[in-house]
């Protein structure tokens, strides 16, 4: 029995300008993902997917040589990602006779916390392939959430000629009982925004340049003040950027604290800096996943 695990992510600062180099601050998340690997004599891959509640969401059972046609849209992107990473490692199931996977998010998938990545991630441990060099030839991206996936503290992550630059760092204001994350009630496609975001093929330079000193400023930031003038600076920023318009003003103009969008703007997770009485502000809006920074970030 081989055991795999990885971490989900968020995004604090970089959304989109990551993928053109810019300095990101990622988190990785509490939540996250599992493989358990079982090899046996059925000459079949017997594949499992459960959910936060250990219910099955998906199943199937794949030929050892991965070939045949795919049943649905969901097999089709498991069989992609395999037969990517056998690409990457011929020697990847070769000497198997059969073999029992078990995948278990203890997330609800909706969450938007990289169930994909962590898939990839475990997969990659699984073939003893680069889960970079997976996830460039499936899932695609700027790869943070791979570096979340293998990273069991904040990062500092940065592309540099499409290569990967990750320094592991601190991420704990004294402030992070005021810092909340609340999901929007909506998933938000990753992949949709990132083609969204290439087709405005607008210069981007100057933006960067400024996330990177407000990334650097969050990092070094002991009051709560300047915090959120940095996200809200980064707000504005970002949705010059991407031509879109801040959440706090498209949602929650009348919130008295600060809102940040995370990752793709729209759906998924958004932080809030606010006081005790956040959550009651959320929670009236029909907003009623809020989690503090204990309940979500792994320290």
């Amino acid at each position: 029995m081989h055991h795999f695990q990885s971490n989900g992510k968020l995004l604090i600062t970089g959304e989109y300008l990551v993928l053109d180099g810019a300095l990101s601050l990622a988190l990785p998340t509490i939540y996250g993902q599992t493989l358990s690997i079982e090899e046996n004599n059925n000459q079949i891959i017997e594949w499992s997917s459960l959910d936060h509640q250990g219910n099955p969401w998906f199943s199937c059972n794949l030929d050892l040589s991965l070939s045949g046609s795919p049943k649905n849209e969901v097999e089709a992107t498991l069989l992609h990602i395999l037969k990517t990473a056998k690409a990457l490692n011929p020697d990847f199931l070769k000497s198997v006779q059969g073999v029992k996977a078990i995948s278990v998010m203890d997330f609800p998938r909706d969450w938007g916390l990289g169930s994909s990545s962590t898939l990839i991630n475990n997969i990659a441990q699984w073939a003893g392939i680069n889960a970079f060099d997976l996830s460039n030839k499936t899932l695609g991206g700027s790869g943070y959430d791979i570096a979340c996936a293998q990273h069991n503290t904040a990062i500092l992550y940065q592309l540099t000629d499409g290569k990967p630059t990750i320094t592991e760092t601190k991420f704990t204001p004294p402030f992070r009982d005021q810092i909340y994350f609340i999901h929007l009630n909506q998933k938000q496609n990753s992949r949709e925004g990132i083609k969204k975001y290439r087709a405005l093929n607008k210069s981007v330079n100057s933006y960067i340049s400024d996330i990177n000193t407000i990334t650097k400023g969050i990092l070094e930031c002991t009051d709560v003040a300047a915090f959120k003038s940095l996200i809200d600076t980064h707000e504005d920023i970002t949705s010059k950027a991407i031509a879109m318009e801040p959440i706090k003003k498209r949602l929650f103009n009348d919130f008295e604290g600060s809102i940040k969008s995370l990752g793709a703007w729209g759906g998924d997770f958004i932080m809030a800096v606010g006081d005790d009485q956040t959550p009651q502000y959320f929670s009236q809006k029909g907003f009623d996943t809020i989690l503090t920074f204990k309940e979500m970030i792994r320290l």
